[in-house]
């Protein structure tokens, strides 16, 4: 390839030919210079969140010690030692737990894994220190101080995730990212990251088999042989790698090896379909690492228990939200005096079907009139960005996806779920092909991946991979994870209309 031939070129020489890449917008500069400065922002951050989980301890230890008033009144420097013990063991727990690591903070499910398995092993220590000790003035914060602690700096981890996100959605701190494979497997990386702005990669370089050209916008600043000089003329601080034809796992070492002693990342695309979490395992063979693909689960205990938890969050849910839906009745039946709700038969688990039941949004005679509409969409999906028929109430209840709130009754009806793929109209399955069909596997839900990443704004395409990817992958986890990015989803009414 002519790489080899290339060999000599400089970083310098390779620099010149991508002047103009447009990078971190928040450093607005390439080569190292730029990558010192993404590093120091990270280290800046991941500080701020270190102490603020510190004081988020301490606030937990003292409002706490008013409820302890036996400590308190007799033995204050026991209380405060006490205090300070709690700041110790849990700050402790989460440096060895690489809690405020500059990539693990703000980075979402693994963050979130870590302080709780930080703080379990911290919670561990203390029973056995009270035990030791036989202080049972330890219980309280045994059973009581450090979960709720624990607890409040996960909220807090919550709402600084929320700020870093807002601020990558306006362009700032985004990392720097060049792009090895196929042009085609660049765009599709290039277009999620367009789609994702808060997971923070901004791709800025391309390395293809061809060497030249552009994908999505982004230029091709080098061959599959040119990445090692590309990363530094670029200023990126992670190598993503893609499928491409050629790519191999012996020219993948030799990447590695190259990037040994840059602090550069090395991100690999593992080439499987949208798999991840507990069914991956790695099974070596003669010191060969594989990678084992279990069957994905779609019954058992931990349905049984899906299904638990989805009728008395349900039924929860209606009791606390009963005002709520009783004055958007009130105000869908006074826009023009037709039915406050809009009933429609759906495709659930299985193929069977339902009647899913949502406020209605539209005008009455809207199935009539979407005869003489123009499906703006792709596949057996219709959408409009501004479809005639919606009411003037109906277009604030579906930005912030109000009209789903009754669907809370079909989850308690058991049809539905509060987690799950899209539930599909009758019409959209006669088109299904063999891997949509797989999203009949499990009750369709009322949010899901899809509604959290983008709603209306996706495609076809885009909306069954990301459902087939909940179905694969489905785990308790996986469902808090969506429905804390429901909240936020919802309350920005993003892609929604």
């Amino acid at each position: 390839m002519r790489a080899r031939e290339a060999g000599a070129e400089t970083t310098a020489d390779m620099h010149a030919t991508v002047v103009g890449v447009a990078g971190d917008p928040l450093t607005a500069a390439t080569g190292n210079v730029g990558i010192d400065a993404i590093r120091r922002r990270r280290m800046r951050w991941a500080w701020k969140v270190m102490l603020t989980d510190l004081a988020i301890v301490l606030a937990v230890g003292l409002v706490a010690a008013s409820f302890v008033p036996t400590i308190v009144r007799t033995h204050p420097a026991v209380t405060a030692g006490l205090l300070a013990g709690l700041v110790a063991l849990l700050g402790t727990a989460f440096a060895l737990g690489r809690c405020w690591h500059p990539v693990m903070v703000s980075s979402g499910g693994l963050e979130c894994s870590r302080i709780v398995a930080s703080g379990t092993g911290a919670l561990l220590v203390l029973a056995l220190t009270e035990v030791a000790l036989k202080d049972y003035r330890l219980q309280p914060y045994t059973l009581f101080v450090l979960p709720a602690a624990v607890l409040a700096v996960l909220a807090g981890r919550g709402v600084a995730r929320a700020v870093l996100h807002r601020q990558r959605r306006r362009g700032l701190g985004l990392t720097n990212v060049l792009a090895v494979g196929s042009c085609e497997s660049v765009t599709n990386l290039v277009e999620r990251t367009r789609r994702a702005p808060e997971f923070g990669w901004t791709v800025v370089g391309a390395c293809t088999p061809t060497g030249s050209g552009e994908c999505a916008g982004v230029p091709v600043v080098g061959d599959l042989d040119e990445v090692a000089v590309a990363v530094h003329a670029v200023g990126a601080e992670v190598v993503a790698v893609a499928p491409a034809p050629g790519w191999s796992g012996k020219r993948l070492h030799r990447l590695a090896w190259q990037l040994e002693g840059t602090d550069r990342d090395l991100v690999v695309d593992p080439g499987l379909m949208e798999v991840a979490g507990p069914r991956l395992h790695m099974t070596p063979v003669d010191g060969l690492p594989m990678i084992r693909l279990t069957q994905p689960t779609f019954g058992g205990w931990g349905r049984v228990s899906k299904t638990v938890v989805d009728r008395l969050c349900a039924g929860l849910a209606v009791l606390l939200l009963a005002p709520v839906l009783v004055t958007l009745a009130i105000l869908v039946k006074r826009e023009d005096g037709g039915p406050v709700f809009f009933r429609q038969e759906r495709v659930g688990r299985e193929g069977s079907t339902f009647r899913m039941v949502k406020f209605r949004s539209m005008v009455t005679d809207a199935e009539t009139a979407r005869a003489d509409l123009d499906n703006e969409a792709a596949g057996p999906l219709f959408k409009m960005r501004r479809d005639p028929r919606i009411t003037r109430i109906g277009s604030v209840l579906r930005r912030y996806s109000l009209d789903e709130l009754p669907q809370l009754f079909n989850v308690l009806g058991g049809s539905m779920s509060l987690v799950g793929p899209r539930p599909p109209l009758p019409a959209e399955v006669a088109q299904y092909a063999d891997d949509a069909r797989r999203r009949l596997l499990v009750r369709p839900g009322m949010t899901g991946l899809w509604q959290v990443s983008g709603r209306s704004d996706l495609s076809w395409d885009e909306t069954v991979r990301l459902d087939l990817r909940y179905v694969e992958n489905w785990s308790p986890g996986l469902d808090i994870h969506i429905l804390a990015r429901t909240v936020a989803a919802v309350v920005t009414g993003r892609g929604a209309y």
